[in-house]
């Protein structure tokens, strides 16, 4: 009796145990389907559901007349779902032979339980339509765009490129990255348990917003010119690079940045040497494409040597510490210190006034200018003129200009560089100083940049470079204006004239370090019309064989650009 009641009482906890774990699962089931319902429901879909990208077209960099120089073409992702896959070996084999991959590769992907595995990117349009007639099941093709730049090498250092997922690498593409993306759209499809996906479902589709259309001041017709002039020159001078710039010196436009070797934009990672590089490890080849993607307008410095002479007399002009008629002597050199700083005509140009000194390029005048001038004067000249800051240019990598600390300058260091040595400086930041002294004295921003445009034509952003400072009075600019159409009539720089135009300019000569390698960079620049400029040339020849002499073999550089760009943009000669 004692037993039978024991195992009733054990029997009524049994069941008790088991109402109350029933209950609990019930009450747990309410909650899940009325409480947590939507949070599981969103579960279940997420399985069934399967996004997938729809990519942004980017947008087209076009020059100043609307010449497009960036755009995109169509080309295929090419990918395999492994549930879907019916034939599996016949799918190795269409794709290892239309897309040239090693089987055993593509059966590695194919045979992977997951999603979605993509066998290869950037496959042109017409594989991709060949692979999609196949009609295999497993297999997807989907669109997307590759960068295409119709001109190739045109003014590749400074378009840039972008790389396998179209972002901007280096130039323009990545300096206007934020304009030119776009937002990526996507596709949602339903697939059942197998991850095989339904027909006769609809799909959910955010559609993509294309980049906006980015136009710059660029000028193709003008960037050809210049390209033309300088491969030109770099083929008759055997010389290792050329650099020419054409902009506006009065707002800052630059309309043609041309750095010769160029390289193939649709073509970046492939070297442009005539020799073999299939033997370079990575590291070499790596170093040697940073070498040919540098911008050397922007990102290299060099001494600028007589071209700096502007500088120069536009601060003792504006100082008062020399007049036009000043008389000065030469006899081919100058002692400062314990130092005989010798002037490129070593047998002197005897008695000379200021004027006579510019259009000589004599470096004993300019010492003595330099002197008079003084180490303050000269660093807060050099600070004002902006030589002390990046010009602002609207391309990455800009370097700094490169100068004595002013407590270390001496009265050699002085007189060096009153003729432009001793100090380096970017050719944008010449160009650009230069600009700013012969447009009537105020520092210019030089830029790409003009405005970006929605695919509808409907501009969104025109770009602001603000209104530069006075840095020279009106009437020294004037007088430099005047100084500098002498060196073009009457001296050093008359291959550059061309007759009916007014043309300013300056040549300059200067010698690598070191100097004992006995290298030279000859430049010269130049700017019509003198007495009101609309457009500045600038050519820099790096270590030309033979005659180096800037006067000799740059000046007739842009001699020929301005020929043609003169009556491009509608300067018409003077009788």
């Amino acid at each position: 009796m004692r037993n039978k009641t024991y195992n009733k009482k054990k029997m009524l906890v049994v069941f008790l145990a088991a109402a109350v774990m029933i209950l609990g699962l019930l009450g747990r089931l309410v909650y899940l389907m009325i409480f947590d319902a939507e949070y599981y429901q969103e579960k279940a879909k997420a399985l069934h559901e399967r996004e997938r990208e729809i990519k942004a077209a980017r947008g087209e960099i076009v020059d100043r007349n609307g010449v497009v120089l960036a755009t995109n073409r169509t080309v295929c992702t090419i990918s395999v779902i492994h549930s879907q896959i019916k034939e599996p070996e016949r799918v190795i084999e269409v794709l290892s032979k239309e897309l040239g991959i090693s089987s055993g590769e593509i059966r590695k992907k194919a045979e992977k339980i997951s999603s979605r595995e993509k066998i290869k990117t950037n496959v042109d349009k017409e594989t991709g339509d060949r692979i999609r007639e196949y009609d295999l099941d497993g297999v997807k093709i989907d669109e997307d765009f590759k960068r295409y730049y119709p001109y190739d090498s045109l003014a590749s250092k400074v378009i840039g490129f972008t790389g396998g997922d179209n972002q901007g690498i280096i130039g323009l593409e990545v300096k206007y990255e934020k304009w030119l993306k776009g937002t990526n759209g996507t596709i949602l499809t339903t697939t059942d348990a197998r991850g095989i996906e339904l027909e006769g479902i609809a799909e959910d589709r955010i559609e993509p917003v294309a980049g906006e259309t980015l136009q710059i001041s660029l000028d193709y017709n003008i960037q050809m010119y210049a390209q033309q002039a300088a491969l030109k020159v770099m083929e008759e001078k055997e010389a290792d690079a050329v650099v020419i710039l054409v902009m506006n010196p009065q707002n800052g436009e630059i309309y043609a940045c041309v750095n010769i070797p160029e390289f193939n934009l649709n073509d970046p990672f492939t070297l442009n040497m005539e020799e073999d590089t299939s033997e370079l490890d990575d590291e070499v080849k790596q170093e040697r494409l940073n070498q040919m993607w540098r911008n050397r307008c922007i990102n290299d410095t060099y001494e600028p040597g007589s071209v700096f002479k502007v500088f120069t007399a536009s601060a003792a002009l504006e100082e008062g510490v020399v007049s036009l008629t000043d008389q000065f002597y030469c006899p081919g050199y100058k002692i400062v210190e314990d130092r005989k700083i010798r002037c490129a005509r070593t047998t002197g140009h005897g008695a000379e006034t200021f004027v006579q000194g510019v259009q000589n390029s004599c470096n004993p005048v300019f010492i003595e200018v330099g002197l008079r001038l003084g180490v303050d004067n000269f660093y807060k000249y050099f600070e004002k003129f902006g030589l002390l800051e990046k010009t602002g240019v609207d391309l990455p990598g800009e370097a700094d200009t490169i100068m004595h600390k002013k407590e270390n300058v001496g009265q050699v260091e002085l007189a060096t560089m009153s003729f432009g040595q001793s100090f380096q400086v970017t050719p944008i930041q010449m160009a650009a100083t230069i600009s700013s002294l012969i447009n009537g004295g105020e520092r210019i921003t030089p830029h790409f940049g003009m405005a970006t445009y929605r695919a509808d034509g409907e501009k969104t952003e025109t770009f602001d470079y603000g209104e530069g400072k006075r840095i020279l009075s009106q009437e020294v600019s004037e007088t430099m204006q005047a100084v500098l159409e002498t060196v073009v009539s009457e001296g050093g720089g008359k291959n550059a004239y061309i007759e009916g135009y007014r043309i300013g300019g300056k040549t300059a000569t200067s010698q690598t370090l070191p100097r004992s390698a006995r290298k030279y960079i000859a430049s010269f620049v130049g700017f019509a019309p003198a007495d009101d400029p609309e457009v500045l040339a600038m050519a820099v020849i790096y270590n030309p064989q033979g005659v180096y002499y800037g006067g000799t073999i740059t000046a007739p550089v842009v001699r020929d650009i301005f020929d043609n760009v003169l009556p491009y943009l509608g300067i018409e000669k003077q009788s």
